[in-house]
């Protein structure tokens, strides 16, 4: 159940905080700047009760690396574990006082760049504070034209992300929730299809902040088991919405049966699935998801 995940989710943060402080157990290392969100986390843990925490634990990893000319810089890296993480990325942002406005940026850029390509699912923190260690100082150096950063190039550190959540769900049968599924998506510009039965699957396609808040709804509901199998991330130049029309590979979000056979007519023809993936261009898809190639 989400419920399970959640606590699983939760259990691993905390393991992964405890892992940190006997590694860092020095203030100046790391240091936890919300007591009171960690302290929510494992009331959460212990308690089946407990409210989900309402706030995310937040802390500081401060790394010491060399500069190439043999002095010591230090970096401080401002983490925060969102509740879903680490099936979501941490939010990281790394500062120095030696790095220029466009230094910090392009560093930061580079950092989520990183994190994107490597990791889902994974407690990620110490491999994120090796790179900064191996890589930070060398954006001291580089030498960015104060006048190319304009203010617009500023705000391109927020690229907007097109995504597209592949979900995968145990059964979905119940009305509410496919009512559900296609007015979210409706209400928050997406595409994309809903495969109800057995299993249930489920593609949104839009903006990254809108399939998000998609994923989060959806997951509150109650289900025997629901899961992103696979997600795409594609950084849009212009964010505009023609750039994100573009990117689309389909055109609204509808609901697909198709033939069901089985004793509640309820299993879908999953050969009729994988020619609709193809004509898609999502054929791909079809092997994550159940593990075979398609035919």
């Amino acid at each position: 159940t989400t419920e399970m995940a959640n606590r699983e989710e939760a259990e691993i943060q905390i393991s992964e905080l405890d892992l940190l402080s006997s590694m860092f157990p020095h203030e100046e290392e790391f240091a936890v700047t919300d007591q009171l969100a960690l302290a929510e986390l494992k009331h959460y843990v212990e308690n089946e009760s407990a409210e989900v925490p309402s706030s995310k634990v937040q802390f500081i990893l401060n790394v010491k690396t060399e500069v190439p000319n043999g002095s010591m810089v230090e970096f401080s890296m401002a983490c925060a574990l969102p509740f879903k993480y680490p099936t979501v990325l941490p939010e990281i942002t790394v500062r120095s006082s030696l790095l220029s406005r466009s230094q910090r940026i392009l560093l930061n850029s580079d950092l989520k760049t990183y994190l994107m390509q490597n990791f889902r699912g994974e407690p990620c923190m110490l491999s994120v504070r090796e790179w900064v260690k191996d890589h930070a100082a060398a954006y001291i150096d580089k030498d960015l034209p104060s006048s190319s950063m304009t203010a617009s190039d500023a705000t391109q550190s927020d690229v907007t992300m097109f995504t597209r959540l592949w979900i995968y769900s145990h059964h979905i049968y119940n009305k509410q929730k496919r009512k559900n599924i296609i007015d979210w998506a409706k209400e928050l510009s997406l595409s994309g299809f809903c495969m109800p039965g057995k299993p249930g699957v489920v593609c949104v396609e839009g903006l990254q902040s809108s399939c998000e808040e998609f994923w989060s709804r959806v997951r509150r509901l109650t289900w025997k088991r629901i899961l992103i199998r696979h997600r795409e991330d594609v950084s849009l130049e212009g964010g505009g919405n023609a750039e994100i029309q573009k990117q689309r590979k389909f055109p609204t979000l509808e609901e697909k049966c198709f033939d069901a056979h089985g004793a509640r007519g309820n299993h879908m023809d999953l050969g009729q699935l994988y020619h609709f993936l193809e004509e898609k261009g999502c054929a791909d898809i079809f092997q994550m998801y159940f593990g075979v190639e398609g035919h």
